[in-house]
């Protein structure tokens, strides 16, 4: 037979791929941006603290607050030393977390985060994006102030967890099983949402499953492949955060909630997010919706936590936006800092 004549078997591998970046491994980037021993002990210290405020061991109310997503350190920076100062002035009676989240799960399609595209230019330079998130996180340490971020892409914690003190799942990863593994040996408190639609048993059973041991397909820190088995994380929580039916934050569907959490075996307390679906998307209404969260807790509800969409300039700008403003954000609009510092005096006032 003529060797011409034999045909070519097709490629049936990577098809639809169109390249393979290399990127440095969690190692090499936690050797160049080391945590080291006093960051550490403050992020240790942190994660306790939420932990007990999210068991009720600790009376004071967490709240999770800062940009809906981080485009500029410059400005993560300022905003994370004003909101500093109110953490440590407020801090017998509120546990404020910078919410500086690098990741965005996108509905259809859009800006991913700082991680994925660093410079919203469609250049997509994650090593890049790797290095700013860590230092910026290292930065907002040292400035006084424990961080939350989202978890999105099942990898990128290897890079950035050990800096964190409190997690989150987002309402459409919130079913996934990768991120319940994910959540299972995450080291810090972690946050599962309700879904987009408003269903709360979702976020149940998350907390629930990440509660337990897994065992799955991961990565080490050297960035090789590997099984990963994990002991489960008992400091899980569900975010009340509203769906396409309205909000989710009344006193009868906390109460609901803590039932179907209690039914599963699982502290029966809550955070309600007072942005999303529970504020109708509206910036302006985060402010009143806090208020009422407030007088819930005075009133007794199992409320552990709020979260706040906030940053220095009020509303959102889109990413190819040119000049960029300065301090607003780049997706969910947020509230501007005078309403934001107005908001955290008034939950302290009412805790």
């Amino acid at each position: 037979m003529n060797l011409a004549q034999i045909a070519t078997p097709p490629a049936t591998s990577d098809r639809r791929i169109r390249r393979f970046t290399e990127i440095p491994s969690p190692h090499d980037v936690l050797t160049e941006f080391p945590l080291g021993a006093r960051r550490a002990e403050r992020v240790a210290r942190d994660r306790d603290e939420i932990a007990d405020i999210l068991a009720g061991r600790d009376n004071r109310l967490l709240v999770v607050v800062g940009p809906c997503s981080v485009h500029d350190p410059a400005a993560a920076l300022d905003y994370a030393s004003r909101l500093a100062k109110l953490a440590e002035e407020l801090g017998d009676r509120l546990k404020i977390v910078m919410r500086v989240y690098f990741e965005k799960p996108r509905t259809t399609i859009g800006w991913k985060g700082l991680i994925n595209d660093p410079g919203m230019d469609n250049t997509f330079d994650v090593a890049r994006g790797l290095r700013i998130a860590r230092q910026l996180l290292l930065d907002i340490i040292d400035i006084g102030l424990p961080v939350g971020c989202e978890f999105l892409e099942p990898t990128s914690p290897q890079y950035i967890a050990d800096a964190v003190a409190w997690g989150a799942i987002g309402a459409r990863t919130t079913e996934s099983q990768v991120h319940r593994q994910l959540a299972s040996g995450l080291s810090m408190p972690v946050g599962f949402k309700n879904g987009t639609d408003g269903n709360i048993q979702v976020a149940v059973d998350g907390v629930k499953a990440a509660a337990a041991q897994h065992v799955f397909f991961g990565m080490d820190d050297l960035g090789r492949g590997a099984v990963v088995s994990t002991e489960g994380n008992e400091d899980c929580h569900v975010i009340l955060r509203g769906g396409t039916d309205g909000p989710n934050y009344s006193a009868e569907a906390v109460t609901a909630t803590a039932a179907k959490l209690v039914a599963a075996g699982l502290p029966g307390r809550v955070v309600i997010d007072c942005s999303h679906a529970n504020s109708g998307k509206d910036h302006l209404r985060q402010a009143g919706v806090a208020t009422e969260v407030a007088q819930m807790v005075r009133d007794g509800a199992p409320v552990s936590g709020v979260m706040l969409e906030s940053f220095l300039v009020a509303g959102a700008q889109a990413p190819d936006s040119a000049p960029l403003t300065y301090g607003q954000s780049v997706t969910d609009k947020c509230m501007d800092w005078a309403a934001t510092d107005s908001v955290l005096r008034e939950l302290a006032r009412r805790n």
